[in-house]
């Protein structure tokens, strides 16, 4: 299937660009720049989680709630257009608050360094792409009937082509001791410093000319 960052070029990609920039008066550009960076880290963060037994089987959980069927992409214009926006990112906050832990804010500000969007923009706009994350899951769950064993697979065809060192360099963020170097460090190279071919840094680069 497509990877995660494919689906900024979709209509359902486009949408969440447009009312993310109109919700934190943030340019369209940098918008789809914290939405390119943030989406592999998520998922990234979830495919770690999941690879314990207790973490696959908390998304197991998660993702077998009708809430995340899929069905909210259906209609997501009304969604994020309308008064159930706040509902949207409300659910948000708690999907990142228990993908990322401890770690969310670290992860806004290094977002907020690579893209040049205030952190407390990056907090909002990730609370909006999180519910859409886990709807194409949940969606593509039940379309190949992937069972709590299978989650690894599918968070990683998601993600799309990466490498193992893109991976170890995500859990370096997720682990750092919060000094600053070991941050700027993995900012440089999994959001867009290092533009290996095939890599993160290569899938960002590509998809934005960068």
């Amino acid at each position: 299937m497509a990877s995660i960052l494919d689906l900024l070029n979709t209509d359902i990609g486009k949408q969440l660009i447009s009312s993310a920039s109109e919700k934190t008066n943030t340019s369209p550009d940098r918008t789809a720049s914290v939405l390119s960076s943030a989406m592999p880290l998520i998922l990234g963060a979830m495919k770690r989680n999941a690879a314990t037994p207790d973490g696959a089987a908390s998304l197991n959980n998660a993702l077998e709630n009708n809430k995340h069927d899929g069905s909210l992409l259906d209609n997501l214009g009304g969604l994020l257009s309308g008064g159930d926006l706040d509902d949207l990112m409300s659910d948000g906050g708690g999907i990142l608050g228990h993908v990322l832990g401890g770690k969310q804010e670290r992860v806004e500000q290094t977002i907020s360094k690579t893209s040049g969007v205030d952190a407390g923009s990056v907090g909002q706009i990730i609370k909006m792409a999180a519910p859409i994350i886990m709807g194409i899951l949940g969606s593509q769950k039940r379309k190949d009937n992937v069972s709590q064993n299978g989650l690894g697979d599918l968070l990683g065809s998601v993600l799309g082509s990466q490498s193992t060192n893109d991976q170890s360099l995500i859990e370096t963020l997720l682990d750092a001791d919060g000094d600053g170097s070991v941050i700027d460090d993995v900012a440089g190279m999994v959001l867009g410093g290092n533009k290996k071919k095939g890599g993160l840094g290569g899938m960002l680069g590509g998809l934005f000319g960068k």
